[in-house]
């Protein structure tokens, strides 16, 4: 992607906010004015000192009094410019950071899953606060240069057109210097801004997995890890910001050399008559404000760089395809017949999973789910919920295939009991509410009672009002899981899902949670995702699953009887020991 169209589409978030701009932009006229109104008045007061004993000090006091009139107004216009510039550049980013956020929720699972976590934090925090700084002080350093410029250069002209042609001939050397320094190190900047993420990502993985990097020991290989891509950070910052500051010296040089032409030629000029020594000491006033914009340009290169280069990413991130609904989405009732048609599905194309799967579920039917690791339980869950979609065949609800409906409608028949719990910042009540959240106390008490996780709640130090951590850390993991339960508990829907929903709570509990979901799911469309077959024997149907195939299908009694591969996994579970 061009610089160019990173740029437009930048501007488009910037479009909503551009009375602002255009009040910054006449604040920056008026500015600019004052601010060059000030050489004018003060080389009238240099021409007022004729000599000596021959100084005219009621003009050189008006001067002063209206010199400090220009200059309160201009510092006005100046403040007031500044809160139109800071005004454009917050909103901006503000829409900028919701929009980004906006896509992320909206993106494949396959797009989460495949990228490093900490890599799109730092996309939604790191670059967007890296735009935020380019365009403050982009906004800034164009109102204000620009009209310097032009400003300047109308004023030396007015003055003395030869000594100003000198100026303006000399001022494209520091823009060649900026301009190819510019265009060696945008690569360098790109390559800073990926490997920032590859940090974030890191330590992301870190913080989050703490607890087993110390079990294992792993704390120096973790730092090693991080040290290794600090020094390529270290290197490619290096290179992104050495080439950089060279510019500001060597423009600041070229500025030096246009000042002393000025006063060389003005000088010549004054001895000559053509000009006075007030208007020299304006003319020069004037050669460093004509100058000042390009070193303020070439000073904050690296900061425009860096945003550049943030911005670059996130356009990638909303150049992401989303998930696309159908244009007329259809309904379907609650209990409702659920077939599997030859489905076959792959994460990688080259390692199939799931190939000609076939299955017909009945309303209120009980299926259980079961098999050795990775042959494609909880893949047969995704696929049901739409996290993925099938590559071939199709899943219909009551005879409507699923990619007719809107996700929203599918998963709303549906709640589902993870074995990873997710809890967010809030209060029990409100991550027991999370999927109802007009719920009342009562019918969240209720939830909570029917989980057997009352107990330990009221056992909390503020109850149901206790505030959770980010992860729930001050909750065990079996808590955290009660409270999931609780959750699906509170929303009764027409159908569950339970992926090892019991997997982290002790026997009795999970003996009374059991008797709890049998009383769930009468009547209820289920499936059962489970290691444990104790508790699955009540299942109308088993599903055993390997290699991606169903390669047995019965109730618990009907499996054992054909001693197939369930009768193996059975007996592993529960062989007696001699």
């Amino acid at each position: 992607m061009k610089n160019s169209e990173v740029f437009k589409r930048l501007m488009r978030f910037v479009k909503p906010y551009s009375g602002y701009l255009l009040l910054a932009l006449v604040c920056a006229i008026i500015y600019v004015v004052m601010s060059l109104l000030c050489p004018v008045l003060i080389g009238n007061a240099v021409d007022q000192i004729i000599g000596k004993d021959q100084v005219d000090f009621a003009s050189i006091g008006h001067t002063a009094v209206l010199l400090l009139i220009v200059i309160a107004v201009g510092a006005v216009f100046q403040w007031i410019m500044s809160m139109c510039t800071n005004t454009v550049s917050y909103k901006t980013v503000s829409d900028l950071r919701v929009n980004v956020f906006s896509k992320l929720i909206r993106v494949p699972l396959r797009f989460i899953d495949t990228t490093a976590h900490g890599n799109i934090i730092n996309r939604v925090v790191s670059d967007v606060d890296a735009v935020s700084d380019g365009l403050l002080q982009g906004f800034t350093q164009l109102f204000t240069g620009v009209v310097t410029i032009i400003g300047t250069l109308g004023f030396m002209i007015s003055i003395h057109p030869l000594i100003a042609l000198v100026v303006v001939a000399l001022t494209p050397v520091s823009m060649i210097i900026a301009t190819l320094i510019a265009r060696g190190t945008h690569k360098t900047f790109i390559k800073q801004s990926q490997i920032q993420g590859e940090l974030g990502g890191h330590v992301e993985e870190m913080v989050a997995g703490q607890k087993l990097v110390k079990l294992f020991g792993h704390e120096k290989e973790s730092e090693e890890k991080l040290g290794e891509i600090n020094d390529r950070l270290y290197t490619w910052g290096y290179k992104a910001q050495i080439y950089p500051a060279f510019t500001n010296p060597l423009t600041r040089f070229v500025n030096g050399l246009v000042y002393a032409a000025v006063g060389i030629a003005g000088a010549l000029a004054a001895v000559n008559g053509s000009m006075t020594v007030g208007q020299l000491s304006c003319f020069l006033s004037y050669a460093n404000q004509y100058t000042k914009p390009f070193n303020e340009v070439t000073g904050i290169m690296a900061q425009l760089q860096t945003a550049m280069a943030s911005a670059r990413r996130l356009m990638e991130l909303m150049d992401e395809p989303t998930e696309k609904e159908c244009e007329h989405p259809k309904k379907v009732p609650d209990r409702a017949v659920i077939a599997f048609e030859d489905v076959s599905f792959q994460y990688v194309p080259e390692r199939p999973l799931i190939e000609h799967f076939n299955l017909t579920v009945q309303p209120g039917q009980r299926i259980a789910v079961v098999g050795p690791t990775g042959c494609g339980k909880t893949t047969l869950i995704n696929l049901l919920m739409r996290f993925y979609d099938v590559t071939e065949g199709k899943i219909t609800l009551g005879g409507v295939d699923v990619r007719d409906m809107t996700r929203d409608d599918l998963r709303a028949h549906f709640g589902m009991v993870l074995q990873d719990t997710w809890l967010t910042q809030a209060t029990v009540a409100e991550n027991i509410a999370y999927g109802k959240p007009g719920a009342t106390r009562e019918e969240i008490i209720a939830a909570a009672t029917a989980a057997h996780a009352d107990g330990f709640i009221r056992r909390l130090a503020d109850g149901y009002d206790t505030v959770l951590t980010e992860q729930g850390d001050n909750l065990s993991q079996g808590q955290k899981q009660l409270l999931c339960i609780a959750r699906v508990m509170l929303m009764d829907p027409p159908m569950l899902i339970l992926d090892e929903a019991t997997s982290n709570i002790d026997t009795r509990t999970e003996l009374n949670v059991q008797r709890a979901f049998a009383a769930m799911v009468k009547g209820r469309t289920s499936f059962v995702v489970a290691h444990r077959l104790s508790t699955i024997k009540e299942s109308d149907v088993i599903l055993v699953m390997r290699d991606g195939h169903v390669i047995e299908q019965g109730n618990h009694e009907e499996l054992l009887a054909k001693g197939g591969f369930y009768k193996q996994l059975y007996e592993s579970q529960f062989a007696h020991i001699e």
